[in-house]
């Protein structure tokens, strides 16, 4: 049974948190970048690491493991940033994840992939796009537009106008 919505093999970037593998869209990434200084921003979220000069743009990190109640990441020499495009509200926020380490780029066909778990209803997962099998392991497929809420990416974007 395939997750509805999915209906064509799709290139997805895997990452790793911890010593869970994690997937997002290829089309959602601009690209990964060597973790560097990320200058905090006081009173934001704990998951909120700062933000980035990227080319001129002040860009937000946060960093998904605190953000899946994880411990914070550990700065090691795989530790990256991967720059991705939420869309919220007909609006498009550039966000830099920070992920232990890239794994690779892998197709995922339709069949490979099965839908979340549901998990009653106290754990929220509509941010898991699916789980995909790739040689028995699984892959947790990552809908990036729903891991924040519109409140979040205000905060986010409130942190991005600080001078």
């Amino acid at each position: 049974m395939s997750v509805s919505g999915i209906m064509e093999t799709t290139q997805y970037l895997t990452f790793k948190l911890s010593d869970e593998v994690f997937a997002v869209d290829i089309s959602k990434v601009r690209e990964v970048l060597d973790f560097t200084s990320v200058t905090k921003v006081p009173r934001t979220p704990d998951f909120m690491r700062g933000v980035i000069n990227l080319r001129g743009s002040v860009v937000p990190v946060v960093d998904m493991r605190l953000k899946f109640g994880m411990s914070e990441t550990e700065k090691t020499v795989n530790t990256c940033i991967i720059i991705v495009e939420i869309s919220l509200d007909n609006e498009t926020t550039i966000l830099g994840a920070l992920a232990d380490s890239v794994q690779e780029v892998i197709d995922l066909e339709p069949d490979q992939i099965e839908p979340a778990p549901r998990i009653g209803t106290r754990l929220k997962t509509e941010f898991i796009k699916g789980m995909g099998k790739k040689d028995d392991h699984f892959i947790m497929i990552l809908d990036i537009d729903k891991i924040f809420s519109s409140e979040e990416l205000a905060m986010v974007q409130g942190a991005k106008d600080k001078p």
